[in-house]
This record gives structure tokens, sequence and C-alpha cells, in this order.
């Protein structure tokens, strides 16, 4: 499936949003049931309502991952103290809101008064949006699409499963979602629903003893391939999540893995870049735009500085910012541009940072860190020496090709770089005051991914921006 997104001209605001949302598709035009689950290989379910792309589980991110042409999506469920069923992940509003109460004891209308704000991870123009109640979402769903549906607490089965009874058709249309250590699969099957039963890394070790309980079986992304295979020689359909990236999907697919729970389908859904040039000034995270890693996602996202067009890299340790929603650069010649600073001095001479270019794929690629992926990357010193390093997978340093002397970096002052990828080789130039620049002969890596990086641990924080592709 190869689809475009346009999601920077809708996320500008709640009422346009769902504006969006509400006009993208006439009532009654489709009708999906679970039986389509199976029917296309990969078949995609909105994590959270696809939580790298809109607020999670808000009525904003289900009803933009249906307009986007999603057939599911995966809701959680807890209860007020006034027994009100509503979407959220966390059994505690703190993550989401910044306040922390627990669901569980308090009403809905006190649960009104918060707003789930994902501006760290989305970026500082993402609008802060309510907590919904599941009968809103369902209203608006449930007779359409396929929900996978969760009582986080493992309490409110019987609340959550009469209202799902009061819409149309409700087997085809729901999939009861629990950990696969969990009984409740019994009541649910019991009332005609197809059960998915999914395994966190505690309980990896336990396939034979749970997954013939389920309908399909789910298992958590950070699996080996060993662990993987194991689940899918089950002969289940396995449902992988947390999908983010391209690499992700493509890895799982390969190991037998239909069905992909995915938290970023505008970029994951796709095999073609979303754009040419960064999106930095708008405030917003493009659609494939990943730090390296996801275990700290939300800690270690860059600041998006719409007022600078930049982005502010100052994660405690070396850092990586792949730059997916520009790849894969397909034309066998082509350019990549940026800018970087040293905001504030204090930086030391053995520091440098710049870009990583030529993978494969879009898995993380760190400097000095290990890595799945070949590829080459560009340093540049606090003394202007720039580097270029081609390096295989697995390796930490890499090997030198070329390097050439420029000018000392000043903080503050943003210096400008450039690589230029040909079949007879790359060259490399800082493009800032005198033009200067630097060759190699190699032809080693020719994929089309690249990422910015801040390639010492600790501080001072580094900025990008001006980042493109020509």
């Amino acid at each position: 499936m190869d689809q475009s997104f346009t999601r920077r001209q809708v996320l500008v605001g709640v009422g346009a949003l769902l504006a969006l949302s509400g006009c993208s598709r006439e009532p009654g035009s489709v009708n999906y049931s679970v039986k389509d689950v199976t029917a296309t290989k990969p078949f995609y379910i909105a994590h959270r309502g696809s939580g790298d792309n809109w607020t999670e589980h808000t009525a904003v991110s289900y009803s933009q991952a249906v307009s986007h042409g999603l057939n599911a999506i995966e809701v959680s469920v807890h209860a007020t103290s006034d027994g009100v069923l509503v979407c959220h992940h966390d059994p505690s509003t703190l993550r989401m809101t910044g306040t922390g109460l627990t669901i569980a004891d308090v009403t809905f209308a006190e649960l009104q008064t918060l707003r789930n704000d994902a501006r760290q991870w989305l970026g500082p123009a993402a609008p802060l949006l309510p907590i919904p109640r599941l009968k809103d979402v369902l209203d608006a769903h449930a007779a359409t699409h396929i929900i996978f549906i969760e009582d986080k607490t493992g309490k409110n089965l019987v609340p959550i499963t009469d209202l799902m009874k009061t819409y149309p058709k409700p087997t085809d249309h729901f999939i009861w979602k629990q950990p696969a250590n969990s009984a409740s699969y019994l009541k649910a099957r019991a009332m005609g629903f197809k059960t998915w039963g999914y395994f966190t890394p505690e309980f990896f070790g336990t396939f034979d003893r749970y997954a013939k309980n389920f309908d399909m079986v789910g298992i958590y992304s950070s699996a080996t391939d060993a662990q993987v295979t194991a689940l899918v020689s089950h002969g289940k359909p396995v449902i992988c999540w947390e999908v983010h990236n391209r690499s992700t999907r493509d890895r799982m697919v390969r190991l037998g893995v239909q069905i992909m729970m995915c938290s970023n389908v505008e970029y994951v859904m796709s095999d073609r870049p979303l754009n040419t040039s960064d999106t930095f000034s708008t405030g917003l995270r493009a659609s494939g735009d990943l730090p390296w890693t996801f275990d700290r996602a939300w800690s270690v996202q860059p600041t998006l500085q719409p007022e600078t067009a930049s982005i502010r890299i100052d994660d405690a340790d070396t850092a990586s910012y792949s730059m997916g929603s520009m790849g894969p650069i397909s034309e066998a010649s082509y350019s990549i541009h940026c800018a970087f600073r040293w905001p504030d001095p204090g930086f030391l001479p053995t520091q440098h940072v710049g870009m990583a270019f030529g993978q494969e794929n879009d898995s993380p690629y760190r400097v000095q860190k290990t890595s799945d992926v070949g590829g080459y990357h560009l340093t540049v010193s606090p003394s202007g020496e720039l580097a270029l390093y081609r390096r295989a997978p697995g390796e930490i340093d890499g090997t030198q090709l070329a390097s050439i002397s420029t000018t000392p970096v000043q903080p503050g002052i943003w210096t400008e770089l450039s690589v230029a990828v040909a079949s007879s080789g790359i060259t490399f130039s800082r493009t800032d005051g005198n033009f200067q620049q630097g060759f190699a002969p190699d032809a080693t890596y020719r994929g089309g991914y690249f990422s910015l990086g801040k390639n010492y641990p600790g501080g001072p924080p580094v900025e990008f921006k001006s980042v493109n592709v020509s």
C-alpha cells in the first residue's frame, strides 16, 4: 500500500482537523469487518489513533486515522468514578495532561477540565485536546470500522461489552484485546467476539502456554527475530506493535508478521518521501522524523523551534535524528544540505556533529555507536575539520575516506554543510563563508535515508535548520 499524506495542511487546529475528518467520506460508504484484518498483508491498525501523527487516544486522532485510509483503530478504555467509559491509555492522566489524576477516582466532569498535551512529542503547534468518551468515539466509527478495544484495568468488561453490543453487527467490528495472560478472552469469546492476546517482553517465554487461547496474537517490536519466528510458528495471525518506522515494518513482514499496529501511519504506510525540505518552522514534527530510540521517545525528541525554523538536540546521550520524511531519496545523484550551530560556548575540541546518509533503511544510525545499517557520516569538529567516514553494519568507528580543514566553528554562528552523492563518489563541503570541499571516490552505499547527529554524550546542545534534498 502506497499513500501520500497532507498532515501539515490539516493539523492546524482542532476545528480544521474535525472538519476534514468529518468530510473525508460519505456516511455508509465503507463497512470494514474483522475478516478484513487478515485479508490484506500488511494490514494496518492505528495504534492509540496513530500517536506519532496526532495526539494519542483523542477523537481527532481516531478520526484522522480513519480519514487517512485506516480500516482499524485501537482504543484503550478506563472508567471514571461515576461510570463513564473514556479513551485513555494510562490509569493516571499525568503523562498526557501534566496533572496527576487517577481516572477511576474522579468524575467525568473533573476529567473534562484537563487537556491531552502531546507538544513534547508532536511539536509546540500541536493542539491541546480533551479526553473523549468511549461512546462518542464508537458512535463515530463502530458501525463502519474495526476497533481493537482494551479494558486497561480488567474491571470494566461488562459495561464495555454492553456498550459494544448496542452497535450494528458488533462481532463484525470489535476485537477484544488483552494481555496474553488475561482470562477475559473467555467471556469475550462467549459473546462471539474475536480476541487478540499480546505478549509484552516479560511474557516472551510463555508463547506455548497462552498463544492457543486467542484468535490473534501480538508481539512487541523489541522482540528478537527468533522470538518473532517462535510466535509466528503457532499459526495464528501475528500483530506487531508499536510500529514507528519502515524498517520495523519490513523486518516484521520478512519474519511472517501479517498485521502492523502502527503509531506512524502517515509515514509507514508509504514508501515515498513526504517532503524535500524540513518543516521545523511549522512547529509540528514531520511524519517520519524520529529520534534514535523509542524507549524514551518523548524525552529524546528534539525541541522544535519555529521561531528560528530549527530543532535543538540536547539529549544526554549520543543522539541521532532520522529525517525519514525526506526518504528514501531515489535519485542516483542528489545533494543534502543543512546548517548547524552550537548556540552556546563550552563545546570541547573532541566533540563533533554532522549528518549520516546512504542508509538502505531508516534504522537508527548513531555515530560512535553500532548500527544495524551501513552508510556514511560526515562530521564537523569545533576546529573546522570536516571528515567523511564509511561504516559497515556493526562497526563503531568506520573508515575515514577523506577530510578537509576549514575555519573554526564559532558558537552561535550557523555553519552550512552539503554532501553531493553521485555514481563517481561523494563530494562534501562547507558552504558558509569561503567555499571549501572534499571528495571521496566511493560508491559502497547508495541507500536513500539520512539523519542528523549530535555525536557525543552530554552537552552542549546543537541546533539544525535548513535541511533539504535537491
